[in-house]
């Protein structure tokens, strides 16, 4: 039934990242092709299976066998095959040559020309008897062909391509000698891809999915690109970075630009292309940091969404007889308590907006004593108002502490009140206002996790963390500063770390992002801390997010 070295019986295989990034010449593919009594695996059944299989060039075994597909072959199938039912009659049934053809296919990637119809009919098979679909990576010839041979002949058909490229063997609609043509077709495509650099399989499945890109050409770029977490750098015609990115396997991320993204800024960001830059991070974290600092430095203008702001914003507790909160744009020895920075003035106002909701702290920002009456807020009972004086500084300072210690330690004394009201809010179908609440609560919850990564990391100094796969990073004071290789000694190594006064928020919004993403990072059960030069803690009291039922509800 089939010629070759004795395969193992594979179960459902998956490709792995390593898999994917194979060179082509290490590849094993199994190319097929099926005869069946009709179009759909619904209601028609496979009449013959044939399959030879490659590496390197080199045939390592064929296999071929005629179905018993259990119902009569149609007679136009006859014709065009030439299969009729007495060649059948005393064939296998699927049943028992389906279990020796995934034995010869074993973990292959399964090439076919249109492969979706032969891997429509197996897959139904294979399910059908209890094996489950195949997890193969597969490859069409006819979708490399219309990426590769448009229009050098005149259409994609099997019989068309085996004659252009002089194939030995003549397709007739029988299996194995179809597969033969299509393998032979399939080399002579593999000689074609390897000028636009596709020398490994994840290149090669990605290849057909580009879809005529009219910036296509420009692929040739990426040829030097590891498949290494790093970052890529776009530059224009001057040399000018018009894009920076961050990717786990640089080569495999800067190829997809190229495979027909239809989105705009994608085509214009292609058109303006002329040069690929890249750097090769140990960790994903140095990848997102170096990300952030080139994309501080240079601005980009397709960096949009990630892109710095002109100035940061803050919100602050005045140091006043009767603090009031006050959006600034600077860190000054002036306030009690700072959150932020903020990327904009909306974004630090819907955090006032926050805070008002859960505390009646003043609103107004007048000299206590100067009004002969209260304040709009205080009138709407919503604030606490010294305006006329009568407003005693015991009850107001109260406020003030359980405000600071919202803050700093328990934050649960400002998000449950918010929480409470979009309930309360939602169960009286009152569902735009609870909406409101919802987005200022989220708002305040981001400011005050910000916060504490912030004071937990610029207080502790020289940090040295692992990862799951043992690359270390040191941090100091909330900043990256380098990443070891796994198996590196372990200990804080030498750091020009400097003694700097801690803040009580980062100074912009560059520090207060890279600051996040570390914490982020050091939040995952898979790092854990090897050294420290001064105490790592947090409050007791968590920073909880709405349920996904409460803001369903909102």
């Amino acid at each position: 039934m089939f010629d070759s070295l004795g395969w193992a019986l594979g179960q459902a295989f998956q490709p792995s990242f390593d898999d994917l990034s194979a060179p082509l010449i290490d590849v094993t593919f199994c190319v097929l092709d099926l005869e069946t009594t009709g179009g759909s695996p619904a209601n028609c059944e496979i009449t013959e299976i044939g399959a030879v299989k490659h590496r390197s060039g080199d045939l390592l075994g064929s296999f071929q066998t005629l179905v018993d597909p259990g119902l009569p072959i149609p007679p136009s199938i006859t014709i065009l095959t030439g299969i009729t039912e007495a060649m059948v009659i005393d064939a296998p049934k699927i049943e028992r040559a389906l279990p020796t053809f995934l034995e010869f296919v074993g973990d292959s990637v399964i090439v076919g020309h249109n492969v979706r119809f032969d891997m429509s009919f197996l897959n139904a098979a294979a399910v059908r008897l209890g094996y489950g679909r195949l997890e193969n990576a597969t490859v069409d010839t006819a979708a490399l062909a219309r990426r590769m041979m448009r229009p050098e002949v005149r259409n994609l058909r099997l019989q068309t391509l085996a004659a252009h490229f002089r194939s030995p063997t003549t397709p007739n609609h029988r299996a194995l000698e179809d597969a033969k043509a299509t393998a032979h077709v399939f080399h002579g495509l593999l000689e074609r891809v390897g000028s636009l650099g596709v020398t490994n399989l994840d290149d090669l499945l990605q290849l057909p999915r580009a879809r005529g890109s009219s910036h296509y050409g420009k692929i040739e770029l990426t040829k030097d690109l590891p498949r290494r977490p790093g970052v890529y750098i776009f530059n224009d015609r001057h040399g000018t970075p018009i894009y920076v990115g961050k990717a786990s396997n640089l080569r495999a991320r800067v190829r997809q630009y190229f495979y027909g993204d239809k989105r705009r800024t994608i085509a214009n960001l292609m058109r303006e292309l002329d040069s690929v830059e890249h750097i090769v991070c140990p960790t994903t974290l140095e990848a997102e940091i170096t990300e952030l600092r080139l994309i501080h430095a240079h601005r980009p203008r397709y960096n949009r969404r990630s892109r710095p702001p002109k100035t940061s914003h803050f919100v602050k507790l005045t140091k006043e007889r009767y603090p009031r909160l006050s959006v600034v744009r600077t860190v000054r020895e002036d306030g009690i308590a700072y959150l932020g920075p903020f990327r904009s003035k909306r974004s630090a106002d819907l955090v006032v907006a926050a805070i008002w909701d859960a505390l009646p702290i003043r609103r107004c920002s007048g000299r206590p004593g100067t009004r002969s009456g209260k304040c709009a807020g205080a009138q709407l009972g919503v604030a606490l108002c010294p305006c006329d004086g009568t407003q005693g500084q015991v009850e107001y300072g109260a406020i003030v502490n359980r405000l600071i210690d919202g803050i700093e330690g328990n934050p649960a004394l400002l998000l449950d009140p918010l929480a409470d009201r979009m309930t309360d809010l939602a169960r009286r179908q009152r569902f735009e206002e609870a909406g409101w609440l919802r987005d200022r609560h989220d708002a305040l919850a981001r400011a005050l996790e910000a916060k504490r990564g912030w004071v937990a990391l610029s207080g502790a100094g020289l940090i040295e963390l692992e990862s799951d796969d043992g690359s270390r990073v040191l941090v100091d004071q909330g900043m990256f500063v380098e990443s070891r290789p796994p198996g590196a000694p372990q200990g804080l190594w030498d750091s020009d770390s400097e003694d700097r006064e801690t803040s009580p928020v980062p100074a912009n919004v560059q520090t207060a992002e890279e600051v996040a993403t570390i914490w982020r990072w050091l939040s995952a059960s898979s790092v854990k801390i090897v050294d420290s030069s001064g105490p790592l803690f947090l409050p007791v009291a968590p920073v909880e997010r709405l349920t996904p039922a409460s803001r369903s509800a909102a």
